[in-house]
């Protein structure tokens, strides 16, 4: 009985490394490249599925994006647009409101300086280039897009010949649209001017 044991204990060490060899026999290899080749195949169609879920995410962002610029140039279009302000007349030179007169409105030394004292020439003529003279001169304005006066007082001064007559106290103290209102009284009749300075 003992002799049999020992038999079944050698057989079976001398069995071991033929046991441990049929682990890695060919056909394990061939089960474990198939599951392999099988997780590869997972992991493959588990990426294309995920690149396919991305576009679609893409493409539904952009249909979106296309969705909200429609909607914002649609209500642009048609919001009511804010009035534009018509650019202001600066001529120099105009007949008088009710045709009277030709008035000429300019620096007498040919430069407009903001925050200075200034003279300006207010030449006056008939429409058929007549000088007015003697004529009485009333000076108001302001700025009337701040809703202000003049900052001070100008006074028609000195009359210089061929219907030229010196504006003296202009002064213009910021930049913006100032006017200048001339009430005009003359031999002729009355008459008044406005003259738009832009600085």
């Amino acid at each position: 009985m003992h002799k049999t044991k020992t038999r079944c204990c050698s057989f079976l060490r001398a069995a071991a490394p033929c046991l441990a060899m049929a682990d890695f026999a060919p056909t394990a290899f061939s089960h474990a490249e198939g599951g392999t080749q099988s997780a590869q195949r997972d992991v493959i169609s588990g990426r294309g599925n995920g690149l396919a879920s991305l576009w679609r995410y893409v493409l539904a962002g952009l249909g979106l994006a296309a969705l909200l610029a429609g909607i914002l140039a649609a209500v642009y279009l048609t919001a009511p647009q804010a009035p534009r302000l018509a650019s202001p007349e600066v001529a120099r030179s105009k007949k008088t409101t009710n045709g009277l007169f030709v008035a000429s409105f300019e620096p007498e030394r040919g430069v407009i300086r903001q925050g200075e004292l200034q003279s300006w020439l207010l030449t006056l003529k008939t429409g058929a280039g007549t000088p007015v003279e003697g004529a009485g001169i009333t000076i108001s304005g302001g700025m009337p897009r701040h809703r202000h006066g003049l900052p001070t007082s100008p006074q028609a001064t000195d009359y210089l010949g061929d219907g030229c007559y010196r504006i003296d106290g202009v002064k213009f103290t910021m930049s913006g649209l100032w006017q200048l209102h001339f009430a005009i009284s003359a031999a002729a009749g009355s008459d008044t001017v406005v003259f738009n300075v832009l600085l």
